[in-house]
């Protein structure tokens, strides 16, 4: 009985971290609508920079929480969506990139690169463009 106990309050934390959409330092702040429309393709331009965002792998937890904080969707919406966007021929996925660490480096070399991470792993080499707990 500890141990489920001790299980679920470790995956209640962990379902509630805070996350932090990150970009290269040159990006501007912005807000939810436009996170949203990012995450789905419509929009490319952000202050006329073009926009590169990240995904970290299906069933990634940050991913996971990404997706029904910001864009109210889970993994196999988000996954069919793109299916049906791609199949018609109206852009592609954003790129998937294997974890946080990675994400972290490429958003810190490539400009136009945007991302999300579990607010812990903030550091210094990227601006923060949105932040708020799911």
């Amino acid at each position: 009985m500890r141990i489920l106990i001790t299980l679920l309050l470790i995956w209640s934390s962990a379902a509630m971290a805070e996350l932090a959409v990150i970009g290269h330092p040159g990006l501007k702040p912005i807000d939810l609508a436009t996170l949203q429309r990012i995450y789905t393709g419509k929009v490319v331009e952000v202050d006329g920079i073009r926009v590169t965002p990240l995904n970290l792998p299906p069933g990634h937890r940050v991913r996971e929480a990404f997706l029904r904080a910001y864009l109210d969707q889970d993994d196999a919406k988000y996954i069919g969506y793109w299916t049906v966007r791609r199949y018609v021929g109206k852009g592609t996925p954003p790129r998937e990139l294997g974890s946080e660490a990675a994400i972290i480096q490429y958003v810190s070399k490539n400009p136009g690169a945007i991302g999300y991470i579990d607010a812990n792993g903030l550091t210094g080499e990227f601006k923060v463009l949105y932040r708020s707990s799911p």
